[in-house]
């Protein structure tokens, strides 16, 4: 039996290679993504050595799109996207607007197609969920209002690049005519929305019933191998079904079929059980991508992919900036939500893909996005980097200004509180020696100043009432206006000099 066929070499090569390159990136701090992009062209037709099966290659990664489409609509919440869309829906749209029109630019000055412009611009302007999500973790952000538009803003970028999928080969087959004229367009995409509502439909009225039964059903046997076959025979099952009986993409099937399981008690279970195979498809998938990319483009085709990164990095960013500040959000909030926004990952990756193979995207445009890909997801951490320092900078300037403000206000008051002395008459120190020194002269001071008086011993008051110190003065008294604690106060009592102090 021979042991080595080009599936299992395909397989082998390209998860070693995934896994040392991954963890080489992961050591110096950057996405394992850019990791297994570069195993993928390590084993690709552009590099010398070994060279994987492409046809296969490109198999497997139609698994990995169906499992990470799947893991999209798993992980899809409504609820957070309806928390924050006031901004997240029409900030996305705009953002998305803006980087298309960019990559269409770039693509008209390179003599492309207006289909080829659209795919390519549209690639542009979808960010990375596996880099934003990682780069929000770690400064333990998602929890935040930061991390919640930015989330929102991720779900509305994913819902705009799967009807992206579903409209493209409509699209393309109706522009590749000819004879193409608006009407046929027209009627060929109204004819694709409406295999993808009859599609939607019934998932949403038959498979919201169906498939959490069967996955009950399976629960309840305590057979979790069951149920993890069960959960990847949905998955796959949809994907295929709806290419097969509604024509639309296996991406369109398999993220309905995760978001119908979303709703699901045992949707946690579901994602967990199945992690292992989709990161380990999704990684192929990723491999297969690096595959496609020739790295002699950096050098031969320099200005457009600065040109390309550029927009990536700095139009996008902007786009975002302007946007979250237009809906008054503070700088933090825009800066953040700019900063993860400045890559492109496997939703442009899949798009690429389906326009090079309906011939709307040349080859040289998926060339131009895998290097804005790899490039903007390597630069990714480093504008965190410089973002995290600008806050700890500010943060700390805020805390030095605070400090400063409350010791001017303290040496403020503290000059205050002398003119004011400096202002006002000294108190005259009395001449009493050996008396007793009554602070407050109420219902236990009066009773204490009879029986002084009864016994003759000289008595001094410390009061701030004005009527009491009438009555005290009106009855011979010796009164101090003021309070108690007040030095000059005590001075002019000549406490040091007094026989006791009583304070009722």
């Amino acid at each position: 039996m021979p042991h080595h066929t080009p599936l299992i070499s395909t397989i082998v090569v390209g998860l070693v290679l995934a896994f040392a390159l991954g963890a080489v990136a992961h050591r110096f701090r950057l996405s394992p993504l850019i990791g297994y992009l570069l195993a993928g062209v390590l084993a690709g037709p552009f590099t010398p050595g070994y060279v994987a099966d492409q046809g296969l290659a490109n198999q497997l990664a139609e698994i990995g799109v169906i499992l990470l489409m799947f893991g999209v609509g798993l992980h899809f919440s409504l609820k957070d996207l309806l928390s924050v869309r006031a901004i997240a829906i029409p900030g996305a749209v705009v953002q998305i607007a803006s980087a298309t029109v960019l990559g269409m630019g770039l693509a008209w000055l390179m003599g492309w197609s207006i289909g080829g412009g659209l795919v390519f611009g549209l690639a542009l302007s979808v960010a990375s969920t596996v880099v934003l999500l990682r780069a929000l973790q770690e400064r333990r952000l998602v929890e935040t209002e930061r991390g919640h538009i930015a989330v929102g803003w991720l779900i509305v970028e994913d819902l705009a690049m799967v009807l992206t999928l579903v409209l493209l080969p409509a699209f393309a087959e109706a522009t590749s005519s000819a004879s193409a004229d608006i009407e046929s367009i027209v009627i060929s995409l109204g004819i694709t929305l409406g295999k993808v509502i009859a599609f939607v439909a019934i998932m949403l009225i038959i498979g919201r019933r169906v498939i959490p039964w069967i996955l009950h059903y399976v629960a309840h046997t305590g057979s979790r191998e069951l149920f993890r076959l069960a959960v990847l025979a949905i998955a796959l099952g949809a994907a295929f079904g709806a290419a097969e009986l509604f024509g639309v993409s296996f991406a369109l099937g398999a993220f309905f079929a995760g978001m119908v399981l979303s709703e699901s008690e045992l949707s946690h279970q579901a994602a967990s059980e199945t992690l292992p195979l989709r990161d380990a498809f999704a990684v192929l998938f990723f491999v297969s991508v690096g595959m496609l990319f020739d790295p002699m483009i950096l050098i031969n085709e320099f200005g457009p992919v600065l040109a390309t990164f550029l927009i990536i990095v700095v139009g996008k960013s902007l786009a975002a900036f302007a946007i979250v500040r237009l809906f008054r959000h503070p700088n933090s909030t825009a800066l953040t939500i700019a900063a993860s926004l400045a890559q492109i990952g496997e939703f442009s990756f899949i798009l690429a893909g389906l326009g090079v193979d309906l011939q709307l995207l040349p080859e040289q445009g998926r060339d131009l996005i895998l290097a804005g890909a790899i490039l903007s997801i390597l630069v990714n951490p480093f504008l965190f980097t410089l973002l995290d320092r600008w806050f700890v900078k500010r943060d700390t300037a805020r805390a030095h200004a605070k400090a400063e403000a409350v010791a001017a206000e303290e040496e403020a008051m503290a000059q205050e509180a002398a003119a004011a002395a400096a202002a006002r008459e000294p108190l005259p120190v009395t001449p009493l020696t050996d008396h007793v020194v009554l602070v407050g002269h109420g219902r236990v001071g009066k009773y204490i100043s009879r029986k002084m008086a009864a016994i003759g011993s000289p008595l001094l008051v410390i009061e701030t009432n004005k009527e009491q110190v009438a009555d005290l003065q009106k009855d011979g008294l010796e009164v101090v206006v003021g309070n108690a604690a007040d030095p000059e106060v005590a001075a002019a009592a000549n406490i040091k000099e007094a026989r006791c102090l009583l304070d009722p």
